[in-house]
């Protein structure tokens, strides 16, 4: 009797060797979901006819409706090889920015990367984030030019033309493995034609090719040329059976990506901030089904039937059904009701699963970026950051009061399936807020609330969130508590750039430092922090640093984890409009402490950190920072006076213009404020013909004749008064 697909899977699953992890990535519209369609098509798991047209992996109706990839779909399938089977497991990311943590995630999940990008348009803003998402965790790319005939039946290039356009594009792609990578892997991860690590093909009509395929079954280029030159339909057919698409592309995979086993060796050292020798940090290196429990929650789906389904990627140990579990950053314990492998859509139920592969799991009220182990462990996975930052923001209600209690619990799961999306509830004043990263995403998600989840809600215009900063060192400050018994000072100074862009790079880790950490101080001391504080370092938190440099306190271990979660506080609500902080590094410079521990607990600890961090800050010159974004504008030449002209008009700057052939290219940077409605303004300036795409995004002073404007529009609006 034929093996079932679960059965083909479940068996290989325990061979480390047979399996990939990979994740195709590319800029929105470079054709990723067609492509995975194809491959899905080539293991047997969906028709041929439906190919490219199904978009199988693209389950919700808006992403069908709009034509994008929005949530990452996963697949388990199997790929023979010069008489071998292997597992891939595939991950389908979107594309488009706003959905950009979603990539960022997933790439925690994978070992190598299939970088998509249009032979037509080349190297695409988006194609350089997925790629600097990728190289962040380690993940090697390989390559594969899509939409070839495009260059054939479209700009009729000629073989030399084409073959100008191939050198380009991977020239480009390599440029950017070796400026974006670490130094030992942006050499050894070039991706060549000779070796096979760069493909080309066409997703929409199912063929592709690499050297190695070429050689092994004797096609030439000419072929491809000749069917496209013939306009013959059934000899353009023809082209899936001579270089089926699944084969060349996963052929490639296996040749260059490496398995579980092998990636683990370099990725964890990166990802877990662990000791490397200790019996976990071996388990984890050497990927051993035997080892203890390490298991990582990349991505979180709720099935109205099964519940919670949180997806993510086994490091070490066995998942079995019905094993009690700890998570490690909600403190709880749980047990797994479920493991799954993924079928695209469908989900199948198995008993257990082996180290190294990307599972389902039933029953575990978590969110992404959880590490789930059997027992607490000291060093959970490093979190999962994304790129960019949440900077637009929306108030929603329930038309219905009724409905109030349902809409609470529905913004809950949303932010768990989409952690880019942060919700603050405020249970007082009862206003919902909901920030994402730009206007698709916060259009997205209230339109899923109102088709999924069923609640008719209304919202406010979006609104932009800010962050305070400071531009001096202060004075010391001191906070009292309420019964004048314990005094604490405080001193604040803004953080340097070089240690903003090495958290956001991810050389720092984020989060509360429990013990001491050697490696982090020489860091921070590399960093240009003085070697006598840089080992009092407490915690980092949304890129601010808190150090705790009092002498001799003998109570300080019961009180240090309320003055870091006061520090948090107030980084998450300023002083002067109550937005998230940023480049803020908070000392403690002394304290004076009641001796009675009932004299200094919560209520007395809090209000004295909170008001000693926000008197130092008012000292230190605070002011609004706001939202950058550089975006790369594309279009026609002759419409290269109104782009200048509608970048000028929303207080933007031009940054660089470069005219290739009849287009022309725009890179500017505009404050997020002014961007509400730019697609529809650019749609009208250019008869439809242009589009933008961003590119980078950060925070810059807001200009001083501003500043008094915005703060007090802000305060107005949180129903601020005066002294508060």
């Amino acid at each position: 009797m034929a093996e079932k697909m679960v059965e083909k899977v479940t068996r290989l699953m325990k061979d480390q060797t047979k399996i990939r992890n990979i994740a195709i990535a590319a800029h929105i519209d470079h054709g990723k979901t067609t492509f995975s369609d194809n491959l899905l098509s080539g293991c047997g798991m969906m028709s041929e006819e439906l190919a490219g047209k199904a978009c199988q992996l693209d389950f919700h109706g808006d992403e069908q409706e709009r034509g994008i990839t929005i949530d990452t779909a996963a697949v388990n399938m199997v790929h023979d090889f010069e008489g071998q089977e292997f597992l891939i497991n595939l991950l389908d990311t979107p594309g488009h920015v706003d959905f950009g943590g979603d990539v960022t995630r997933a790439m925690r999940a994978v070992d190598g990367a299939i970088v998509l990008c249009c032979a037509v348009e080349g190297i695409m803003p988006q194609t350089e984030t997925v790629l600097r998402q990728a190289l962040r965790e380690r993940v090697k790319p390989i390559l594969f030019i899509n939409k070839v005939d495009r260059l054939i039946k479209e700009l009729q290039l000629t073989p030399e033309a084409m073959q100008e356009r191939f050198v380009k594009t991977i020239t480009s792609v390599n440029k950017l493995i070796k400026e974006i990578a670490e130094e030992e892997y942006g050499e050894k991860w070039q991706t060549n034609v000779q070796d096979g690590s760069v493909c080309f093909g066409s997703a929409f009509h199912n063929w592709a090719l690499s050297l190695n395929y070429m050689k092994k079954n004797g096609i030439t280029f000419k072929e491809i040329i000749d069917a496209y030159s013939g306009g013959d339909e059934e000899q353009i057919k023809g082209l899936r059976k001579k270089a089926p698409i699944h084969e060349v592309i996963l052929d490639s995979v296996i040749q260059h990506l490496p398995n579980p086993a092998d990636a683990q060796k370099y990725r964890i050292p990166k990802i877990w901030r662990g000791d490397v020798e200790s019996e976990d940090g071996k388990a984890l290196t050497t990927c051993d089904p035997n080892g203890p429990l390490y298991f990582i929650i990349t991505k979180i789906v709720v099935d109205p039937q099964a519940g919670e389904i949180s997806s993510g990627r086994l490091f070490s140990g066995t998942l079995d059904k019905g094993q009690a579990v700890h998570l490690n950053r909600a403190k709880q314990d749980l047990r797994v009701q479920q493991v799954f492998i993924y079928n695209g859509a469908k989900r199948e139920i198995v008993d257990h699963i082996p180290a190294g592969n990307i599972v389902g799991v039933a029953g575990l009220k978590a969110m992404p970026g959880e590490t789930i182990t059997l027992e607490a462990v000291e060093t959970p996975f490093e979190e999962i950051t994304h790129i960019f930052d949440p900077v637009v923001t929306k108030a929603i209600e329930a038309k219905s009061p009724s409905d109030l209690p349902k809409l609470i619990d529905v913004l809950r799961v949303v932010q768990k399936e989409d952690p880019c999306i942060k919700i603050e509830i405020n249970e007082e004043t009862g206003e919902h807020l909901m920030s994402g990263m730009g206007e698709l995403h916060l259009e997205v998600i209230e339109n899923r609330i109102k088709t999924e989840k069923c609640i008719e809600v209304k919202t406010s215009p979006p609104i932009v969130v800010y962050r305070e900063a400071i531009v001096k060192p202060s004075e010391e400050a001191m906070g009292k508590s309420p019964n004048k018994h314990n005094h604490l000072f405080f001193k604040v100074l803004p953080v340097p750039d070089v240690i903003t862009k090495a958290i956001k790079k991810g050389d720092l880790p984020s989060g509360r430092i429990k013990k001491k950490d050697l490696v982090l101080r020489d860091q921070l001391i590399e960093l240009g922090i003085d070697s006598k504080l840089a080992p009092k370092i407490k915690d980092i938190f949304e890129g601010n640093l808190f150090f705790e440099a009092t002498r001799g306190q003998v109570h300080m271990g019961e009180i240090i984890e309320m003055v870091m979660d006061m520090f948090e506080d107030v980084m998450n609500a300023g002083p002067l409009a109550r937005e998230p902080c940023t480049k803020v590094m908070v000392i403690m410079t002394d304290c004076k402490l009641h001796e009675d521990a009932i004299h200094r607990g919560p209520a007395q600890v809090y209000p004295a950190v909170r008001e000693g961090i926000r008197a130092a800050m008012s000292m230190a010159a605070p002011m609004l920072f706001e939202p950058i974004q550089t975006l790369l504008f594309d279009s026609p030449d002759e419409y290269m006076g109104e782009i200048s002209k509608l970048v000028g008009n929303k207080r933007g700057q031009l940054l660089d213009m470069k005219q290739e052939g009849s287009t022309v290219e725009i890179k500017a940077k505009m404050p997020v404020g002014e961007m509400f409605g730019l697609s529809n303004d650019l749609r009208s300036a250019t008869g439809g013909r242009g589009s933008s795409s961003v590119i980078d995004q950060s925070f810059e002073r807001l200009p001083d004749e501003l500043q008094n404007k915005i703060i007090g529009q802000i305060r107005s609006r949180k129903g601020l008064a005066d002294n508060q």
